[in-house]
């Protein structure tokens, strides 16, 4: 019954270039700090497999640096370590894989074919395959049947699941007829649950490092135990720093300072933010530095976007001998006479009404 952490996708030496050239360097560091945490992560579990399912690089160009820190961490794991290259760290003779030399528990799948290797005191054997250029239209899976000798059979691999795509597309057919126990998948940045096809189980971790906002919330690993009998995985969060976007709707009636500082998570000093500023703002619209001063202390960085609408007079037209001065009449009566809960219910109804009138698009607060 091997213990397994399975991750992907680390993408080290990203340009994050969307951070200021220093907070860049700095979540680049930050990145490097995360394979000591897996090999923390490793020893506290007692992992006997750790598989990576490619990507580890963003690219195959990286810092020795990069390829060093990553050698010493995986040293320092006992387990037996698989790495499965994917498309931005294809193995190459001019890949980091193939440039250090890597301790006797790693082993590094370097063949578009499938290798196999067998673990007799785990009682499994680890399938795996590699890219061997930066894209591959087959998948080594076709055909592929994994013995029926009561080991555990657990494949690493960097593709797409049931996709058409030039990154080893992974026919769900090809997966139920394996014979594997366990398919160790890496390529998509977004965690899945724990899927089947036919007998055999899958997943993505997912990246443990969110990189942009395309990348949101909690980042990290998956962990478990691989049985005959099926699977048991958890997700570990492994991140520094969360990527969050959040919408915060502003009324002309505050100040927008006051709204926003109110809006704002108090727990999120160490993650990156976007903040999307709707509903209404005043006659001068907003003061975006201003903002951006009052909001900077509560995130690690943090980006706002104005999308709000000027505020209009609600009660321009109500004069007007037409079906929309009808219209408003009728309700700023029925406004002046409101409590102030019920004024703002009132004029959402205005809003709502004058869109419709004027074919305006539907009012979103």
């Amino acid at each position: 019954m091997p213990t397994i952490i399975h991750a992907a996708d680390f993408h080290l030496d990203s340009p994050f270039d969307a951070l200021p050239p220093a907070l860049a360097m700095e979540r680049r560091e930050e990145q490097r700090e995360l394979l000591h945490r897996l090999a923390l992560t490793a020893e506290e579990l007692r992992a006997d497999l750790i598989l990576l399912s490619g990507d580890l690089f963003d690219g195959s160009d990286a810092y020795l640096e990069t390829a060093q820190t990553l050698l010493r961490a995986l040293s320092n794991i006992r387990a037996n370590i698989f790495i499965a290259p994917g498309n931005h760290d294809y193995w190459s003779s001019r890949s980091p894989y193939a440039a250090l030399s890597w301790p006797d528990n790693v082993h590094i799948f370097h063949t578009a074919g499938i290798e196999s290797v067998p673990i007799p005191e785990c009682g499994c054997v680890v399938h795996g395959a590699a890219f061997t250029s930066p894209f591959r239209d087959d998948c080594p899976l076709k055909g592929f049947h994994a013995p029926e000798d009561g080991n555990v059979h657990i494949m690493v691999l960097h593709g797409d699941m049931g996709k058409h795509s030039r990154y080893c597309p992974i026919d769900p057919v090809d997966v139920a007829a394996s014979g594997l126990h366990y398919l160790a998948l890496g390529h998509v940045h977004a965690r899945s649950p724990v899927g089947h096809e036919g007998p055999t189980a899958w997943a993505y971790p997912g990246c443990p490092e969110g990189r942009g906002f395309d990348e949101l919330g909690e980042k990290g690993i998956l962990a478990g135990t691989i049985l005959t009998s099926g699977v048991n995985l958890r997700f570990i969060p492994l991140c520094k720093r969360r990527y969050e976007i959040l919408t915060i709707p502003l009324s002309g009636n505050n100040p927008p300072e006051d709204q926003l500082l109110a809006a704002l998570p108090r727990d999120a000093v160490q993650d990156i933010y976007r903040l999307l500023l709707t509903g209404e703002s005043g006659a001068e619209g907003l003061d975006l530095p201003a903002l951006h001063t009052a909001a900077a202390p509560f995130f690690y960085s943090v980006a706002l976007y104005d999308q709000t609408r000027i505020r209009r007079d609600l009660w321009a037209r109500a004069d007007e001998d037409t079906l929309t001065g009808l219209f408003l009449q009728q309700l700023r009566t029925r406004w002046e006479s409101a409590l102030d809960a019920d004024r703002t219910i009132i004029e959402d109804a205005v809003r709502f009404g004058l869109a419709a009138l004027e074919n305006g698009e539907d009012y979103r607060p």
